[in-house]
């Protein structure tokens, strides 16, 4: 059964965290500032050498370009708007956007910026009426779907160039996703199943801690009653499922139009594929905040290896890093400031 919330107003929420204290609002701020400053300074040498590569771009691809990454963003909202009707919220999807913009920012261009970027989205999630326990389980499963979406388009980028995928991979991580939905589905119709092992492991816990042994347990079982509510069916997740390929799909269509704007060769989608596969892959090891440097390097060298010229590759992924770095985080930090500032008003 859905859950009709009016969630079109800002007005005042149960789950709605405490103000910030003015002075601490004000540091963050000022940390935000500081930080772009240094890593603008640092980057200003390799992105004037980059922009002098980048002529006057082909406009109707621009704009193509541009389109198929909002369009991504877009994606990946509806996915998360189709975890949370599992659990029975009704979320606006003009909601669901603008968290996807806000948290997308904190987490590609703060240090530590997962953290930063979960803390957030548990935080609204809440504000959005969803319990501790379905919105752990809704950022939980948004990873898990992302990961395995992107391991799908890189089978895809294999297939299409006469590879071989990594299956195993693959197979193992939607088996993840089978076991955790089964999981949650046992622990949820019989809750008594978590009380021996939780009972055992908090017995453990509160004896180093000199509190009685069953200390917490209610706030476990609690939670488990709370995850009953998130009921994920064959059609939501599949839904879900599409939209987070479809995430990833037009991010790598973006880099595929910034190709064409910028040279009229012939582009091989299919090297670009991989190309762009090879890119987000290098990105998830590397601790700079957007993976800048490693990220473009990794695009160009893979747009090299698939036959586009240096001068061709450079310029492309500058121009697909101006929009999917410079303007959707852009965006991003803007909608966080309008979010924030409407908590502080509510």
């Amino acid at each position: 059964m859905i859950i009709e919330r009016n969630l079109d107003d800002d007005g005042p929420d149960t789950a709605a965290p405490r103000r910030t204290r003015p002075w601490l609002r004000h540091t963050m701020v000022t940390a935000i500032v500081v930080l772009f400053a240094v890593e603008l300074v640092l980057g200003w040498p390799s992105l004037v050498s980059a922009m002098s590569q980048l002529r006057a771009p082909h406009a109707g691809w621009l704009a193509a370009a541009l389109a198929a990454e909002l369009i991504a963003m877009g994606a990946y909202a509806r996915m998360q708007q189709s975890l949370l009707l599992s659990a029975g919220l009704r979320v606006p999807v003009h909601r669901n956007l603008a968290l996807a913009y806000a948290a997308h920012s904190l987490n590609e261009t703060l240090p530590g910026g997962p953290a930063f970027s979960a803390k957030f989205n548990y935080q609204q999630l809440r504000r959005f009426g969803a319990t501790p326990a379905v919105a752990s389980w809704c950022i939980a499963l948004s990873g898990i779907l992302s990961t395995t979406a992107l391991a799908v388009v890189t089978a895809a980028g294999a297939v299409a160039s006469d590879g071989d995928p990594q299956w195993f991979s693959i197979a193992g991580l939607v088996a993840v996703i089978a076991l955790i939905m089964i999981g949650i589905r046992q622990v949820t119709r019989r809750p008594e199943i978590v009380d021996a092992p939780a009972g055992a492991v908090l017995a453990r816990v509160n004896r180093l801690r000199g509190r009685p042994a069953g200390q917490g347990l209610d706030h476990v079982r609690a939670f488990v009653g709370q995850l009953g509510s998130a009921r994920l069916t064959a059609g939501r997740g599949a839904m879900a499922a599409v939209f987070a390929v479809l995430n990833w799909g037009l991010d790598a269509a973006c880099l595929w139009m910034c190709l064409h704007a910028v040279t009229d060769q012939p582009v091989s989608a299919t090297q670009v594929l991989l190309a762009f596969c090879a890119g987000m892959a290098a990105g998830t090891v590397t601790l700079v905040p957007g993976g800048l440097g490693i990220i473009d390097n990794a695009l160009i060298l893979g747009l090299v290896a698939g036959g586009t010229s240096m001068a061709t590759a450079i310029a492309a992924v500058v121009l697909y890093r101006i929009i999917s770095f410079g303007f959707i985080i852009g965006a991003g930090w803007i909608t966080w400031l309008v979010m924030r500032r409407r908590q502080r008003d509510s």
